[in-house]
């Protein structure tokens, strides 16, 4: 069955206003982790009266929406994360956060706003749809314990509709990277796992003149840090690589004494589960032995993030051709490496083959090649994206619905 396209200039470009409105009121309103309560009553309103079975979170600010056709058939997810980041805005938007230390830095507020516009334009097509589409309103995809995503998966978001889904769909907006309205999105691994590596060297102390009396931790955890370094570089294969940096580093309180304790935390990005194995067990041998060596003694904890995010590949390939078949062969790029970047819609595909696209959202008059990238406290993104991102994510339910419950194969 063949569902014409929706076009952005007839069926998504008049939600343009109410879009941008919704966003801007999210950016001035950001909201950390997983309570997000103005954030999800931003969204409940905006999906008051339309015909679709909500429920909401119970250890989270949460949302899920399901929209049931016409007609009976499989169910497809479509996910939007809505957190913010512990920033302080510096870009002078008129509509810049008015919450201290609290930004919306990485484009969270327009993927709500988007999807808010693939409801809308779904609902208006009801009657063509054979199945289900759930919408997933996701809090804290910038958490560091599994996530939001994990978290609605725990309290049932698979069951929303009945059913499990047979796909499911993301897109996450960059402020630079991408030219403004390009997307992009390659087959498997699309983004790292992301772990942490928590360290803490026990000695003894004593006075910095005598370190011969002590067992000085300070010494050994340098020693650590750039032999993490080395063991990156000789255990692991430059074709599957391994991104490990220490961001945080505290030990002792006064130069002239010499510290009971040091310790350091590093951020670790793997692209393969293979490589993950082997960094959390060849980190702690190493480590402890470090640590042994000079007469000490190390606790060493790997702390699992989040998974690598892994694309399945037909369902790639299907969200490419909605993209050529919606704005042109131009606005697509299949990029030819992974981002060391993590995302949490990892969880959901390593349960549901899917796909997590990326959208140029620089704003077109500026350099997308030096502008503030996500996660700066300068980072712009331009509202003008909206639409296409929701009519995007609506073709991509509308698509897959009409295969029904089969699948289809990459181009």
């Amino acid at each position: 069955m063949s569902v014409p396209p929706i076009a952005p200039r007839d069926e998504a470009r008049p939600l343009a206003a109410e879009l941008t409105a919704l966003r801007r009121e999210i950016h001035a309103e950001p909201e950390l982790g997983r309570r997000l309560p103005r954030t999800q009553r931003r969204v409940l309103d905006a999906l008051a009266g339309l015909p679709l079975e909500i429920g909401t979170g119970a250890a989270l600010s949460s949302v899920t929406a399901v929209l049931r056709g016409a007609r009976p058939g499989p169910t497809v997810l479509l996910r939007a994360d809505m957190d913010a980041l512990p920033l302080t805005e510096a870009t002078g938007l008129p509509y810049a956060s008015r919450v201290p230390g609290v930004m919306h830095a990485c484009g969270h507020d327009l993927h709500t706003a988007m999807l808010v516009g693939a409801v809308r334009l779904l609902v208006a097509r009801r009657e063509e749809l054979a199945g289900s589409v759930v919408f997933m309103f996701q809090p804290d995809e910038e958490g560091t314990d599994g996530g939001g995503a994990s978290a609605m998966l725990a309290e049932g978001l698979l069951d929303a509709s009945g059913e499990t889904p047979v796909a499911a769909y993301a897109l996450h907006v960059a402020a630079n990277r991408l030219p403004f309205g390009v997307f992009s999105g390659r087959p498997g691994t699309a983004a790292a796992a992301s772990d942490g590596l928590l360290v803490t060297v026990r000695g003894r102390g004593g006075h910095g003149s005598a370190p011969h009396r002590a067992a000085d931790p300070i010494p050994a955890l340098c020693e650590m840090v750039t032999a993490l370094q080395t063991f990156v570089t000789r255990r692991f294969d430059i074709h599957d690589p391994v991104v490990l940096t220490v961001g945080l580093i505290q030990g002792g309180t006064k130069r002239n004494v010499i510290p009971d304790e040091a310790g350091f935390e590093a951020t670790v990005r793997t692209f393969s589960a293979e490589s993950r194995e082997r960094m959390r067990e060849g980190a702690r041998t190493l480590l402890t032995g470090i640590a042994a060596a000079h007469g000490l003694s190390a606790e060493v904890v790997y702390h699992e993030g989040y998974p690598a995010l892994v694309n399945d590949p037909a369902e790639t390939a299907r969200a490419a051709r909605a993209v050529v078949d919606l704005f042109g062969p131009g606005r697509f790029q299949e990029p030819a490496h992974p981002t060391p970047g993590a995302e949490d819609m990892a969880f959901v595909l390593a349960r549901v083959p899917g796909a997590c696209l990326m959208l140029g959202a620089c704003p077109p008059q500026d350099d997308f090649t030096t502008a503030p990238q996500n996660h700066s406290s300068r980072a712009v993104f331009d509202d003008a994206v909206l639409p296409d991102g929701a009519a995007l994510l609506a073709q991509l339910a509308l698509g897959r619905l009409a295969d029904g419950d089969g699948r289809v194969t990459p181009a």
